[in-house]
Protein backbone atom coordinates (compact mmCIF):
# COMPACT_ATOMS: atom_id res chain seq x y z
CA UNK A 1 0.00 0.00 0.00
CA UNK A 2 1.51 2.87 -1.05
CA UNK A 3 1.61 6.02 2.29
CA UNK A 4 1.57 9.61 0.70
CA UNK A 5 2.65 12.03 3.57
CA UNK A 6 3.20 16.15 3.41
CA UNK A 7 4.48 17.64 6.15
CA UNK A 8 3.24 20.79 8.12
CA UNK A 9 6.42 22.66 6.30
CA UNK A 10 5.82 21.84 3.16
CA UNK A 11 2.16 22.92 3.17
CA UNK A 12 3.46 26.11 4.10
CA UNK A 13 5.90 26.26 1.18
CA UNK A 14 3.26 25.53 -1.00
CA UNK A 15 0.93 28.07 0.36
CA UNK A 16 -1.92 25.95 1.33
CA UNK A 17 -2.39 27.34 4.89
CA UNK A 18 -6.32 27.36 5.94
CA UNK A 19 -6.93 29.63 8.69
CA UNK A 20 -10.00 27.23 10.97
CA UNK A 21 -12.56 28.68 13.28
CA UNK A 22 -12.56 25.67 15.53
CA UNK A 23 -14.54 24.67 18.44
CA UNK A 24 -13.82 21.61 20.93
CA UNK A 25 -15.60 19.13 19.82
CA UNK A 26 -18.13 17.59 22.34
CA UNK A 27 -19.05 14.22 20.30
CA UNK A 28 -17.30 13.32 16.45
CA UNK A 29 -19.27 10.91 15.46
CA UNK A 30 -18.27 8.16 13.11
CA UNK A 31 -20.54 8.51 9.90
CA UNK A 32 -21.11 4.95 7.61
CA UNK A 33 -23.17 5.22 3.99
CA UNK A 34 -23.67 2.70 1.98
CA UNK A 35 -24.57 3.01 -2.00
CA UNK A 36 -25.12 0.15 -4.42
CA UNK A 37 -23.70 -0.41 -7.76
CA UNK A 38 -25.71 -0.86 -10.58
CA UNK A 39 -26.46 -3.00 -14.06
CA UNK A 40 -27.63 -0.91 -17.32
CA UNK A 41 -30.38 -2.68 -19.02
CA UNK A 42 -31.20 -0.25 -21.73
CA UNK A 43 -29.82 2.95 -23.09
CA UNK A 44 -26.39 2.83 -21.98
CA UNK A 45 -24.10 5.88 -23.40
CA UNK A 46 -27.35 7.97 -24.75
CA UNK A 47 -26.58 9.77 -21.14
CA UNK A 48 -23.44 11.93 -22.88
CA UNK A 49 -24.05 15.15 -22.92
CA UNK A 50 -22.99 14.76 -26.54
CA UNK A 51 -25.78 13.26 -27.22
CA UNK A 52 -28.59 14.38 -24.92
CA UNK A 53 -27.80 18.22 -25.56
CA UNK A 54 -29.27 17.13 -29.55
CA UNK A 55 -31.43 14.12 -29.26
CA UNK A 56 -32.07 13.64 -25.15
CA UNK A 57 -31.37 10.44 -23.36
CA UNK A 58 -32.40 7.00 -21.67
CA UNK A 59 -31.42 5.11 -19.51
CA UNK A 60 -33.12 1.99 -17.53
CA UNK A 61 -30.82 -0.19 -15.27
CA UNK A 62 -31.21 -1.66 -11.65
CA UNK A 63 -29.24 -0.99 -8.19
CA UNK A 64 -27.96 -4.24 -7.01
CA UNK A 65 -27.58 -5.55 -4.11
CA UNK A 66 -23.27 -4.70 -3.77
CA UNK A 67 -22.07 -1.88 -2.15
CA UNK A 68 -19.50 0.97 -1.78
CA UNK A 69 -18.69 1.87 2.03
CA UNK A 70 -17.54 5.37 2.95
CA UNK A 71 -16.94 5.59 7.01
CA UNK A 72 -16.21 9.05 7.81
CA UNK A 73 -14.49 10.94 11.20
CA UNK A 74 -12.82 13.81 12.51
CA UNK A 75 -9.79 12.51 14.38
CA UNK A 76 -9.23 13.90 17.88
CA UNK A 77 -5.32 14.25 17.97
CA UNK A 78 -4.40 16.45 14.99
CA UNK A 79 -5.57 18.44 11.88
CA UNK A 80 -4.57 15.84 9.16
CA UNK A 81 -6.65 14.71 6.55
CA UNK A 82 -6.22 10.65 5.92
CA UNK A 83 -7.88 9.35 2.84
CA UNK A 84 -7.80 5.25 3.09
CA UNK A 85 -8.92 3.42 -0.32
CA UNK A 86 -6.43 0.95 -2.36
CA UNK A 87 -3.82 3.87 -1.47
CA UNK A 88 -3.31 5.68 1.90
CA UNK A 89 -3.20 9.70 1.85
CA UNK A 90 -2.21 12.09 5.32
CA UNK A 91 -1.93 15.36 4.32
CA UNK A 92 -2.87 19.00 5.35
CA UNK A 93 -5.18 20.35 3.10
CA UNK A 94 -7.24 18.71 0.34
CA UNK A 95 -6.04 20.37 -2.34
CA UNK A 96 -2.66 18.00 -1.78
CA UNK A 97 -4.76 14.76 -1.93
CA UNK A 98 -4.11 13.04 -5.15
CA UNK A 99 -7.68 11.35 -4.90
CA UNK A 100 -9.69 13.81 -7.65
CA UNK A 101 -13.40 13.37 -6.22
CA UNK A 102 -12.37 13.31 -2.61
CA UNK A 103 -10.04 16.41 -2.85
CA UNK A 104 -13.20 18.15 -4.72
CA UNK A 105 -16.19 17.02 -2.48
CA UNK A 106 -14.39 18.08 0.55
CA UNK A 107 -13.48 21.45 -0.94
CA UNK A 108 -17.13 21.58 -2.32
CA UNK A 109 -18.82 21.20 1.60
CA UNK A 110 -15.63 23.47 3.14
CA UNK A 111 -13.91 20.47 5.05
CA UNK A 112 -10.07 21.87 5.01
CA UNK A 113 -8.63 20.00 7.51
CA UNK A 114 -9.44 17.26 10.47
CA UNK A 115 -11.38 14.24 8.68
CA UNK A 116 -10.60 10.71 8.38
CA UNK A 117 -12.19 8.87 5.53
CA UNK A 118 -11.71 4.80 4.35
CA UNK A 119 -13.82 3.24 1.60
CA UNK A 120 -14.60 -0.45 0.77
CA UNK A 121 -16.05 -2.37 -1.59
CA UNK A 122 -17.86 -4.98 -2.69
CA UNK A 123 -17.02 -5.18 -5.78
CA UNK A 124 -13.14 -3.82 -7.38
CA UNK A 125 -13.20 -0.80 -9.22
CA UNK A 126 -13.36 -0.31 -12.82
CA UNK A 127 -15.44 -3.20 -13.20
CA UNK A 128 -18.35 -1.42 -15.49
CA UNK A 129 -21.08 -1.08 -12.40
CA UNK A 130 -20.23 2.76 -11.24
CA UNK A 131 -18.16 2.43 -8.61
CA UNK A 132 -16.47 5.83 -9.14
CA UNK A 133 -20.21 7.45 -8.70
CA UNK A 134 -20.62 5.13 -5.48
CA UNK A 135 -17.82 6.53 -3.99
CA UNK A 136 -18.75 9.95 -4.72
CA UNK A 137 -22.28 9.68 -3.96
CA UNK A 138 -21.22 7.86 -0.83
CA UNK A 139 -18.34 10.47 0.15
CA UNK A 140 -21.33 13.33 -0.31
CA UNK A 141 -24.08 11.51 1.50
CA UNK A 142 -21.67 11.82 4.34
CA UNK A 143 -20.45 15.43 4.23
CA UNK A 144 -24.19 16.35 4.62
CA UNK A 145 -25.14 14.19 7.09
CA UNK A 146 -21.84 15.18 9.24
CA UNK A 147 -22.79 19.25 8.03
CA UNK A 148 -26.62 18.31 8.71
CA UNK A 149 -27.37 19.76 5.33
CA UNK A 150 -29.95 18.22 3.85
CA UNK A 151 -31.15 18.10 0.29
CA UNK A 152 -33.42 16.18 -1.95
CA UNK A 153 -32.08 13.07 -3.52
CA UNK A 154 -32.44 15.13 -7.25
CA UNK A 155 -29.77 17.89 -5.62
CA UNK A 156 -27.62 14.94 -4.61
CA UNK A 157 -27.07 13.30 -8.24
CA UNK A 158 -26.77 16.70 -9.73
CA UNK A 159 -23.91 17.57 -7.25
CA UNK A 160 -22.23 14.59 -8.11
CA UNK A 161 -22.61 14.91 -11.95
CA UNK A 162 -21.53 18.34 -11.48
CA UNK A 163 -18.07 17.47 -9.90
CA UNK A 164 -17.46 14.90 -11.68
CA UNK A 165 -18.19 16.43 -15.26
CA UNK A 166 -15.86 19.36 -13.63
CA UNK A 167 -12.77 16.98 -13.61
CA UNK A 168 -13.41 14.44 -16.30
CA UNK A 169 -15.12 17.12 -18.89
CA UNK A 170 -17.51 16.25 -21.22
CA UNK A 171 -17.18 12.47 -21.34
CA UNK A 172 -19.23 11.90 -18.04
CA UNK A 173 -22.76 10.29 -18.21
CA UNK A 174 -25.56 11.23 -15.88
CA UNK A 175 -26.46 7.19 -15.48
CA UNK A 176 -23.92 6.33 -12.57
CA UNK A 177 -24.68 9.27 -10.02
CA UNK A 178 -28.67 8.95 -10.57
CA UNK A 179 -28.24 5.19 -10.09
CA UNK A 180 -26.06 5.42 -7.22
CA UNK A 181 -28.65 7.87 -5.51
CA UNK A 182 -31.98 6.44 -6.64
CA UNK A 183 -31.42 2.88 -6.60
CA UNK A 184 -34.09 0.22 -7.62
CA UNK A 185 -35.46 -0.73 -11.01
CA UNK A 186 -35.31 2.90 -12.15
CA UNK A 187 -35.82 4.86 -15.60
CA UNK A 188 -33.72 8.01 -16.30
CA UNK A 189 -35.48 10.27 -19.13
CA UNK A 190 -32.78 12.92 -19.61
CA UNK A 191 -33.96 15.87 -21.72
CA UNK A 192 -32.00 18.01 -24.05
CA UNK A 193 -31.22 20.40 -21.50
CA UNK A 194 -29.65 17.55 -18.99
CA UNK A 195 -33.28 18.25 -16.13
CA UNK A 196 -33.35 13.82 -15.80
CA UNK A 197 -36.99 12.92 -15.09
CA UNK A 198 -36.70 9.41 -12.62
CA UNK A 199 -38.96 7.09 -11.94
CA UNK A 200 -39.43 3.61 -11.09
CA UNK A 201 -40.29 0.82 -13.06
CA UNK A 202 -43.25 -1.11 -11.37
CA UNK A 203 -42.97 -4.76 -11.62
CA UNK A 204 -44.44 -8.01 -9.76
CA UNK A 205 -41.43 -9.14 -7.05
CA UNK A 206 -41.94 -12.74 -8.09
CA UNK A 207 -41.44 -12.08 -11.44
CA UNK A 208 -38.35 -10.38 -11.12
CA UNK A 209 -36.97 -12.65 -9.32
CA UNK A 210 -37.10 -14.63 -12.66
CA UNK A 211 -35.93 -12.28 -14.52
CA UNK A 212 -32.73 -11.95 -11.91
CA UNK A 213 -32.14 -15.97 -12.29
CA UNK A 214 -31.99 -15.27 -16.25
CA UNK A 215 -29.86 -12.76 -16.11
CA UNK A 216 -26.47 -13.85 -15.10
CA UNK A 217 -23.47 -11.68 -14.16
CA UNK A 218 -19.61 -13.53 -15.12
CA UNK A 219 -16.48 -11.59 -13.77
CA UNK A 220 -14.15 -11.30 -16.67
CA UNK A 221 -11.11 -10.80 -14.29
CA UNK A 222 -10.00 -7.77 -16.16
CA UNK A 223 -10.71 -4.57 -13.91
CA UNK A 224 -10.71 -1.28 -16.35
CA UNK A 225 -11.22 2.14 -17.20
CA UNK A 226 -14.51 2.83 -19.70
CA UNK A 227 -12.84 6.29 -19.80
CA UNK A 228 -11.16 5.94 -23.45
CA UNK A 229 -14.19 4.13 -24.76
CA UNK A 230 -16.02 6.72 -23.15
CA UNK A 231 -14.16 9.80 -24.97
CA UNK A 232 -14.22 8.01 -28.24
CA UNK A 233 -17.74 7.63 -28.36
CA UNK A 234 -17.93 11.81 -26.91
CA UNK A 235 -15.20 12.84 -29.76
CA UNK A 236 -17.18 11.72 -32.76
CA UNK A 237 -20.47 13.01 -31.94
CA UNK A 238 -18.92 16.25 -31.40
CA UNK A 239 -16.89 15.77 -34.64
CA UNK A 240 -19.61 16.44 -37.06
CA UNK A 241 -18.72 15.27 -39.96
CA UNK A 242 -15.99 12.98 -39.14
CA UNK A 243 -15.36 9.85 -40.29
CA UNK A 244 -17.14 8.27 -37.10
CA UNK A 245 -19.88 10.94 -36.69
CA UNK A 246 -22.55 9.35 -38.35
CA UNK A 247 -21.85 5.72 -37.42
CA UNK A 248 -21.44 6.28 -33.24
CA UNK A 249 -24.80 8.69 -34.14
CA UNK A 250 -26.82 5.98 -36.04
CA UNK A 251 -25.97 3.29 -32.96
CA UNK A 252 -26.85 5.89 -30.30
CA UNK A 253 -30.25 5.97 -32.23
CA UNK A 254 -30.70 2.43 -31.76
CA UNK A 255 -29.50 1.78 -28.47
CA UNK A 256 -32.07 4.34 -27.51
CA UNK A 257 -34.85 2.94 -29.58
CA UNK A 258 -33.56 -0.33 -28.25
CA UNK A 259 -33.62 1.18 -24.52
CA UNK A 260 -37.40 1.66 -24.91
CA UNK A 261 -37.98 -1.55 -26.51
CA UNK A 262 -36.29 -3.24 -23.09
CA UNK A 263 -38.26 -1.35 -20.56
CA UNK A 264 -41.59 -2.75 -22.85
CA UNK A 265 -40.44 -6.21 -22.12
CA UNK A 266 -39.76 -5.99 -18.48
CA UNK A 267 -42.67 -4.17 -17.71
CA UNK A 268 -44.86 -6.21 -19.93
CA UNK A 269 -42.77 -9.29 -18.03
CA UNK A 270 -41.67 -10.57 -21.29
CA UNK A 271 -37.72 -11.34 -20.25
CA UNK A 272 -36.57 -13.30 -23.45
CA UNK A 273 -38.07 -10.81 -25.49
CA UNK A 274 -35.58 -8.54 -23.17
CA UNK A 275 -32.45 -10.99 -23.90
CA UNK A 276 -33.52 -11.10 -27.27
CA UNK A 277 -33.11 -7.77 -28.32
CA UNK A 278 -29.87 -7.40 -25.79
CA UNK A 279 -28.51 -9.46 -28.60
CA UNK A 280 -28.98 -6.56 -30.70
CA UNK A 281 -28.16 -4.07 -28.43
CA UNK A 282 -24.25 -5.39 -28.20
CA UNK A 283 -23.87 -5.65 -31.75
CA UNK A 284 -24.60 -1.90 -32.20
CA UNK A 285 -22.43 -1.15 -28.88
CA UNK A 286 -19.67 -2.71 -30.99
CA UNK A 287 -19.76 0.25 -33.18
CA UNK A 288 -19.26 3.14 -30.52
CA UNK A 289 -15.57 2.42 -30.20
CA UNK A 290 -13.20 -0.59 -30.83
CA UNK A 291 -12.18 -0.51 -27.53
CA UNK A 292 -15.85 -1.99 -26.34
CA UNK A 293 -15.02 -5.59 -27.06
CA UNK A 294 -12.11 -7.63 -25.41
CA UNK A 295 -10.06 -10.22 -27.81
CA UNK A 296 -12.03 -13.53 -27.34
CA UNK A 297 -15.72 -12.56 -25.74
CA UNK A 298 -17.31 -12.28 -29.44
CA UNK A 299 -16.37 -15.66 -29.69
CA UNK A 300 -16.94 -16.96 -26.38
CA UNK A 301 -20.75 -15.44 -26.70
CA UNK A 302 -21.58 -17.24 -29.87
CA UNK A 303 -20.38 -20.66 -27.99
CA UNK A 304 -22.85 -19.30 -25.61
CA UNK A 305 -25.63 -19.34 -27.63
CA UNK A 306 -25.30 -22.33 -29.50
CA UNK A 307 -24.45 -24.92 -26.89
CA UNK A 308 -26.62 -23.11 -23.91
CA UNK A 309 -29.40 -21.43 -25.24
CA UNK A 310 -28.03 -17.81 -24.10
CA UNK A 311 -30.45 -14.70 -25.65
CA UNK A 312 -28.01 -12.17 -24.97
CA UNK A 313 -25.08 -10.59 -23.88
CA UNK A 314 -23.32 -7.72 -23.33
CA UNK A 315 -20.05 -6.11 -21.51
CA UNK A 316 -21.15 -4.26 -18.45
CA UNK A 317 -20.31 -0.55 -18.40
CA UNK A 318 -18.61 1.31 -21.40
CA UNK A 319 -17.26 -2.09 -22.37
CA UNK A 320 -13.38 -3.45 -22.69
CA UNK A 321 -13.74 -5.38 -19.36
CA UNK A 322 -15.79 -6.26 -16.11
CA UNK A 323 -18.43 -8.38 -15.78
CA UNK A 324 -20.31 -9.97 -18.65
CA UNK A 325 -23.79 -10.21 -18.57
CA UNK A 326 -26.04 -13.16 -20.17
CA UNK A 327 -29.51 -13.48 -19.88
CA UNK A 328 -30.04 -17.46 -20.38
CA UNK A 329 -33.47 -18.67 -20.21
CA UNK A 330 -32.32 -22.42 -19.64
CA UNK A 331 -29.26 -24.56 -19.02
CA UNK A 332 -28.07 -22.58 -15.85
CA UNK A 333 -26.29 -25.22 -14.11
CA UNK A 334 -24.25 -26.18 -17.31
CA UNK A 335 -24.09 -22.52 -18.25
CA UNK A 336 -22.21 -21.76 -15.07
CA UNK A 337 -20.18 -25.09 -15.08
CA UNK A 338 -18.84 -24.02 -18.59
CA UNK A 339 -17.88 -20.65 -17.35
CA UNK A 340 -16.43 -22.11 -14.52
CA UNK A 341 -14.40 -24.18 -16.13
CA UNK A 342 -12.82 -20.89 -17.70
CA UNK A 343 -12.49 -19.10 -14.87
CA UNK A 344 -15.18 -16.86 -15.37
CA UNK A 345 -17.25 -16.81 -12.36
CA UNK A 346 -20.41 -15.98 -11.49
CA UNK A 347 -21.37 -13.24 -9.37
CA UNK A 348 -25.01 -13.68 -6.94
CA UNK A 349 -26.85 -10.56 -6.68
CA UNK A 350 -30.52 -9.53 -6.23
CA UNK A 351 -32.09 -5.43 -6.71
CA UNK A 352 -31.31 -3.05 -4.02
CA UNK A 353 -34.58 -1.02 -3.57
CA UNK A 354 -33.01 1.65 -2.32
CA UNK A 355 -30.03 4.07 -3.38
CA UNK A 356 -27.33 5.52 -1.20
CA UNK A 357 -27.74 6.20 2.23
CA UNK A 358 -26.45 6.55 6.26
CA UNK A 359 -26.53 3.36 7.86
CA UNK A 360 -25.12 4.46 10.85
CA UNK A 361 -24.19 8.16 12.71
CA UNK A 362 -22.57 7.81 16.09
CA UNK A 363 -23.22 11.51 16.09
CA UNK A 364 -25.89 14.17 15.23
CA UNK A 365 -26.29 17.54 14.45
CA UNK A 366 -26.55 18.81 17.60
CA UNK A 367 -23.66 16.92 19.55
CA UNK A 368 -21.03 20.03 19.44
CA UNK A 369 -18.91 18.84 16.20
CA UNK A 370 -16.12 20.74 15.09
CA UNK A 371 -16.79 23.67 12.88
CA UNK A 372 -14.43 23.12 9.73
CA UNK A 373 -15.38 25.98 7.89
CA UNK A 374 -12.29 27.44 7.01
CA UNK A 375 -11.15 30.73 6.00
CA UNK A 376 -7.96 30.48 3.38
CA UNK A 377 -4.96 32.66 3.16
Amino acid sequence: MEILRVSDGAARHGGLQALAVTAVPLDTPMIVTRTPFRITLGGGSTDLPSYYTKHGGFVVAMGIDKYMYISMNPPLVDRKIRLQYTKSEVVDHPDQLRHQLARAALKKHNIYSRMEISSIADLPAGTGLGSSSCYLVGLLTALRAYRGTQCSQQELAAEAFDIERELRHEATGKQDQYMAVFGGLTVLDISKDGTVEVREVRVNTSSISEFMTNTHLYFIGLARSGTTALEEQDAAMREEGGASHTIVEESLHRIKELGYQSLAAIESENYDEFGRLMDEHWEQKKNLSPKVVLPGVDGLYEELKTRFGVLGAKVSGAGGGGFFMVYAPTNHRELNDFMESNGLHRLQYDMEYQGSKVISNSGSSSSGMLDHDSLEI
